[in-house]
């Protein structure tokens, strides 16, 4: 399983912080993506398809393995300064 968090616009589209998901052996990141974009539709999949993706709180690409077990925190774009 990997443990997907959400935050700010992303959990409130999602209509959940948090969620278990299925692992499959040699997933990436930018699998995970696809799959959640697939879960949910509307303003929760161009939300995360602009998000960044942290794994096990490290800054990850589309091509990141994720490991068994993974955190994968999901954190829309921020705006300000």
């Amino acid at each position: 399983m990997v443990e997907v968090r959400y935050f700010a616009s992303v959990a409130e589209a999602a209509g959940v912080s948090a969620e278990q998901l299925p692992y499959e052996d040699g997933m990436t990141a930018g699998q995970l993506r696809s799959q959640l974009a697939e879960n949910r539709k509307g303003e929760f999949s161009r939300l995360v398809g602009i998000s960044a993706l942290l794994v096990n709180g490290v800054s990850a690409d589309d091509v990141t393995p994720l490991p068994t077990g993974a955190r994968v925190d999901v954190l829309p774009p921020f705006a300000g300064g």
